[in-house]
C-alpha cells in the first residue's frame, strides 16, 4: 500500500561525482568537500509542500552497482537522483547506465520518478559534458534534468530536489486513483504530462530543466 506520507529517494552516480556533497548541501544548506566513502548512507529529512508534511528518506549509495546492490535499492526508491559530474564523460556515461537499468528493472507497475543532475557546474572551464547532451539524455528517458553546483549554489540544488520530491508526491497520488491498473508507463507519463502542462510531443522538450 502507498505511504503518502513518506517519499524514498536514491541518490545513484559513479565515485567523486559530488553525489553526497549535493545530497547535504540539499538537507543542510552546508557544502562539504568530496570524500570517499564505502558504505551507504540514510538520510532521514521531513519536508512541507502544498499544507502536506511528508518523511522523506535519502540513500546516498556508494559504489552500488559494483557491490550487486542495485537491483535491492531500485526496487526500494520511490525516486531517483542520478548525478554525474559535467567534468567527467565517464561518469555521464555510467548515469546512462544507471537509467538504463532502471528502466529495465523496475517493473512496469511501479511508476517511479527520476531526476538526471549534471553537478560541478562552477568548473565550467573543465567542462565535458555540455547541457545539451544532458537535456538529450533526460528526454531519452523522461526524466527531470538540472545542471548544478553543489560547491556554489543551495539554490539550484534545492530547486532540484524539490522538484523530484514534488513529481513523486504527484506520482503517489496517482497511485491511488482507480484507473491506475488500466495504466502503462507510457499512459501514466501522459497522466503527469496533463497535470504538468506537458503532454503534446511538441512540449516534451519543455520539460523542467534548467542549469543554475
Amino acid at each position: 500500500m502507498t505511504n503518502l506520507n513518506r517519499i524514498r529517494v536514491v541518490v545513484l552516480g559513479s565515485s567523486k561525482t559530488g553525489k553526497t556533497a549535493v545530497t547535504v548541501r540539499y538537507l543542510t544548506k552546508r557544502y562539504i568537500g568530496e570524500y570517499s566513502s564505502t558504505s551507504d548512507f540514510l538520510y532521514r529529512h521531513s519536508i512541507t509542500f502544498d499544507n502536506v508534511t511528508t518523511e522523506v528518506e535519502i540513500m546516498d549509495t556508494s559504489k552500488c552497482s559494483k557491490a550487486g546492490c542495485l537491483y535491492e535499492h531500485l526496487r526500494w526508491g520511490d525516486a531517483f537522483v542520478v548525478v554525474y559530474s559535467i567534468c567527467d564523460k565517464s561518469s555521464f556515461l555510467e548515469a546512462e547506465e544507471y537509467l538504463s537499468q532502471l528502466a529495465k528493472l523496475k517493473m512496469p507497475s511501479y511508476y517511479y520518478t527520476t531526476l538526471l543532475l549534471g553537478n560541478k557546474r562552477d568548473l565550467d572551464h573543465t567542462r565535458k559534458v555540455s547541457v545539451d547532451d544532458g537535456h538529450e539524455l533526460s528526454l531519452q528517458y523522461s526524466c527531470l534534468f538540472y545542471e548544478v553546483s553543489a560547491a556554489e549554489s543551495f539554490a539550484g540544488v534545492s530547486l532540484a530536489f524539490q522538484s523530484v520530491l514534488r513529481e513523486a508526491r504527484s506520482v503517489q497520488l496517482l497511485k491511488t486513483l482507480p484507473i491506475r491498473r488500466k495504466l502503462g508507463v507510457n499512459s501514466v507519463s501522459k497522466v503527469l504530462g496533463n497535470i504538468f502542462g506537458k503532454n503534446s510531443s511538441k512540449d516534451r522538450k519543455k520539460r523542467p530543466s534548467l542549469s543554475i
